[in-house]
């Protein structure tokens, strides 16, 4: 596995348009074409944004690290937080059929992605989120991802 970039942000929500701005720059980078590159970005978006709210529960000095790898086909989304620990059987999609603003971020990276793994770092502080996709695989999103970043 191969390490191609590093963004190191703090946990507010401004931070975020640069951090798409330089993920949709490298995703087109390694491969991403068309919506696969709008939907990886969205699902990252959303990552970091739930990393913020429920992590840091809007603190807005915490520390955020995405680092991108590349295995073989695949690209490789690691998303670091030094929050306090989360619970990882709290973390699941609201039903669809649950019609209110917001909370669709967990399906969304679900739908996006080829794995999401919640990874357990050792100590009593900081959250890893480990995303997969493969960029020549097509993505089948029922969202309209351009309309959401």
């Amino acid at each position: 596995m191969e390490k191609i970039s590093r963004i190191h942000f703090l946990s507010r929500a401004d931070k975020l348009k640069p951090v798409r701005d330089a993920v949709r720059q490298l995703v087109i980078e390694q491969g991403g074409n068309g919506d696969n590159v709008d939907c990886i970005v969205m699902a990252i978006n959303e990552a970091c944004m739930n990393v913020i709210q429920h992590a840091y529960k809007q603190q807005d000095d915490g520390e955020v690290i995405l680092e991108f790898w590349k295995d073989g086909e695949e690209l490789v989304i690691r998303i670091y937080d030094f929050a306090g620990k989360v619970d990882v059987n709290n973390i699941h999609p609201r039903p669809l059929d649950d019609l209110r603003p917001g909370g669709l971020g967990v399906h969304l990276i679900q739908k996006v992605m080829d794995t999401v793994a919640y990874i357990d770092m050792s100590g009593n502080v900081g959250n890893l989120l480990e995303m997969r996709k493969k960029l020549s695989d097509s993505i089948q999103c029922d969202i309209n991802c351009k309309d959401k970043i």
